[in-house]
């Protein structure tokens, strides 16, 4: 089969088109023919050396994708043959075909193209995870996500809107604040032009924020909170370490807490991947959520689809087209 492995830790340029056999699907496994792959940062991130897989996973990148069920490996029963599903991956997206774990394949869902449903995984399992389960939104609850123009923050304003909660945001550019309030966001704010910190204390502070900047953030997101305030940190673009004020945690009775997807157990996403069959795949067969879509790339283009991301410009899902 095609794929697009990484020569060596670099640039875009170390993504080339390969020849690699085709993968097998083992106990509780499926093997999909992809027909579209979603492109995400932690993709770039191994890439450039910076987030090793696990050592059972493929070392191809791609950490979600769309497309035929193909083969079923024993003990599957909640997929067939011939399935369109979108799938988390614990890697090897970037491929003619993938293999994963049954448990973590979804419905393509009505409405939804199989061009849509491959931006689908990634960021719905990790903002469900860490809004929902590990975050506790609610209606009612101020919200804050950085990167509101992201596939993560394109996602999460949505979600938390249709969940009742009050939504607020930061993006980089005046366009991207108006897409984030398109979204449902109820206060968009430019971090080039305001500060985050004095808006959401005039508002009452943020009861949850979802981060993923880290950082100079680290500090101005304690600040940011409201009393009994939660924060979640699901990333690091500023780095991850930081001097931190904790006696405002102690007195404040703040938490910080945060995870990451891939290296979570099998059963712990196949948790999570119930909870959205259940509590999010109705709302997007309404058409209530939709994922938002940048730009395609064909497969053999992916070092132009990561230029894209690391450019920070694109508003929304970027996705490499491979059948």
């Amino acid at each position: 089969m095609k794929a697009v492995e990484i020569t060596k830790a670099g640039g875009p340029d170390v993504l080339q088109l390969t020849e690699r056999p085709m993968p097998v699907a083992k106990y509780g496994e499926v093997v999909i023919k992809v027909v579209y792959a979603g492109v995400n940062r932690p993709d770039a991130l191994q890439r450039a050396g910076l987030y090793n897989p696990p050592a059972t996973a493929s070392d191809l990148p791609g950490l979600e994708a769309s497309g035929e069920v193909i083969a079923l490996g024993d003990g599957v029963t909640n997929v067939a043959l011939g399935d369109q599903v979108c799938a988390l991956l614990p890697g090897g997206g970037y491929a003619e075909f993938v293999a994963t774990p049954a448990a973590h394949c979804l419905p393509v869902p009505a409405g939804l193209s199989l061009k849509q449903a491959a931006c689908l995984p990634e960021t719905f399992f990790t903002v469900w995870s860490n809004v929902f389960m590990r975050g506790g939104l609610h209606g009612g609850m101020r919200f804050l996500v950085h990167g509101g123009s992201s596939g993560i923050g394109t996602t999460a304003i949505q979600l938390a809107r249709a969940f009742g909660a009050r939504v607020f945001t930061t993006a980089g550019s005046d366009a991207k604040c108006a897409a984030c309030v398109d979204l449902g966001a109820e206060q968009a704010i430019n971090y080039h032009d305001a500060d985050f910190v004095e808006i959401m204390r005039a508002h009452g502070g943020a009861d949850l924020i979802l981060d993923m900047v880290g950082g100079s953030y680290m500090q101005r997101n304690i600040k940011a909170l409201a009393d009994d305030g939660c924060l979640v940190q699901i990333a690091f673009l500023q780095g991850s370490k930081a001097e931190l004020n904790m006696m405002q945690v102690m007195t404040r009775r703040l938490t910080i807490t945060g995870s990451t997807l891939r290296p979570q157990s099998d059963l712990a996403k196949a948790r999570i991947a119930e909870q959205l069959l259940e509590k999010v795949w109705p709302r997007l067969a309404a058409g209530s959520i939709a994922p938002v879509m940048d730009q395609e790339f064909a497969l053999a283009d992916a070092a132009q689809a990561h230029r894209r991301m690391e450019s920070s410009a694109h508003i929304g899902k970027i996705v490499l087209k491979v059948a």
